[in-house]
């Protein structure tokens, strides 16, 4: 089958190829899925889990990308809840080859069904900005009707989601990007939108939850936003200034395969609309994590066709 591997961590970007690699093995309770759309996160290149498995062990060739939407071929022993033929999407584990290739190997507890109706375009930029906001916003923040969030990046494809869902739990939803975000974090569902280039974060007063994906010094001068009892949570970096008088989080998503199936459904009529930009095939996936110029939404990596 085809994929996209990298095996020099010092080369960057420069070290992803389009490769062969044999057809993966489904271990217990895996599901082999033949993917029809990847979603990736440029950054992961960086991360520790692209170049080792749980037991720190050298594991490249690695195949990139951990969001996925497609078809289920193959069943691993004791696999349940899934079929052969089911459409399916979801996250593939951070420390084994991921969804930019033909075939992978996830875990079945990691993938939902994907309705008929929704594509698999579209499915495959949900996952991980839909569980992280999702988790950030009302597994650790604990967000209420009738209170302010402050979400940066709300034109993002984490924010994005985090403005919709913040929306629809009754909250003020207060977001922050570029100048070039504005209308469409509006359009989103933002009640004010700051554009932290030409105008002062500080200027906002101060609200219930920070949700931060920028990190450094936009998280830092945030804490001082943060209200006695609120939250601020993070999935930049861990938190080094506390709010003085709230908590401060930092996190990394995990997978859901109830919040998932809530998400689809949210998507389905009409709740929740990720922010896909390009649609690119997988022989044009390594330019993809370097794309010529700033785009909206998601980059999804077209597999196969529907």
């Amino acid at each position: 089958m085809q994929a996209i591997t990298v095996k020099d961590r010092d080369a960057g970007v420069g070290g992803l190829a389009l490769t062969e690699l044999p057809h993966p093995h489904a271990a217990e309770n895996d599901v082999i899925v033949r993917v029809h759309a990847a979603g990736f996160t440029p950054g992961e290149l960086t991360w520790p889990a692209t170049w080792t498995d749980r037991a720190g062990r050298d594991r490249t060739p690695s195949v990139p990308g951990h969001e996925l939407s497609g078809v289920v071929t193959e069943l691993g022993y004791g696999t349940t809840g899934l079929t052969v033929g089911q459409r399916v999407f979801g996250l593939a584990d951070w420390t084994r080859d991921g969804t930019l290739a033909e075939y992978t190997a996830v875990e079945a507890r990691n993938l939902a069904p994907l309705p008929a109706d929704v594509d698999h375009v579209t499915a495959a930029a949900l996952p991980i900005s839909g569980l992280t906001a999702w988790q950030g916003l009302f597994d650790h923040a604990r967000l209420t009707t009738g209170q302010t969030v402050l979400i940066h990046g709300a034109a993002g494809g984490v924010g994005s989601i985090a403005v919709q869902l913040a929306r629809a739990a009754g909250a003020r939803v207060i977001g922050t990007g570029r100048a070039a975000d504005r209308d469409l974090a509006r359009d989103l569902g933002v009640d004010t939108f700051v554009d932290l280039q030409a105008e002062r974060l500080e200027d906002i007063g101060e609200v219930d939850v920070v949700f931060d994906v920028i990190g450094g010094e936009i998280l830092d001068r945030s804490t001082a936003l943060v209200r006695a009892g609120g939250t601020l949570v993070t999935i930049a970096h861990p938190v080094t200034v506390h709010p003085a008088d709230g908590r401060a989080v930092f996190f990394v998503v995990e997978p859901d395969r109830a919040r998932l199936t809530d998400l689809a459904a949210r998507l389905r009529d009409g709740r929740l609309r990720p922010v896909v930009g390009a649609v690119r095939p997988l022989a044009e996936a390594i330019a993809a994590f370097t794309p010529e110029k700033r785009t909206h939404g998601r980059t999804i990596i077209r597999v196969a066709e529907d």
